[in-house]
Order: structure tokens, then sequence, then C-alpha cells
């Protein structure tokens, strides 16, 4: 199983990086519906998509904090 992380939109595709800081551009009409830039996408060994809730909202919660902390410096 791979996972990537939606980068951006752009035109048609979702710009998509992997662990190894790899792009790879994804058509948005293979993507589960409503996914957002942030979302984490899990890929099968067959191919197919679906948006890693947990740990989406993991890598957004870790962010916030980011930002919280080095605001508040």
């Amino acid at each position: 199983m791979k996972q990537l992380i939606i980068d951006r939109f752009d035109g048609t595709y979702a710009i998509c990086e992997d662990k190894d800081r790899a792009f790879f551009a994804i058509e948005l009409g293979e993507l589960p519906a409503n996914t957002r830039v942030g979302d984490v996408l899990m890929i099968s060994d067959d191919g197919e998509l679906r948006v890693d809730a947990e740990e989406t909202e993991r890598r957004r919660s870790r962010i916030a904090e980011k930002q919280r902390r080095l605001l508040n410096q």
C-alpha cells in the first residue's frame, strides 16, 4: 500500500507527493469524492484510492500545532 499527500490541484489533476518527495499527477475523476488539498491518500496494491481520514486529521493537527508555536514565540 502506498501513501500520498495531495499537495495541490492543477487543472484536471491532483498533484500528490509521496514520502520520498516524488510527485505524481492523478486525474481528479479518479479521486474519492470531496477530496481536499492536504488529504492523505492510500493506494492499495490493486490501485484503489481512499482518503485516510485519521492520518489526514493527525497531520493537520500536527501542522496547526507547529504554526501555533511558531507564531506565539
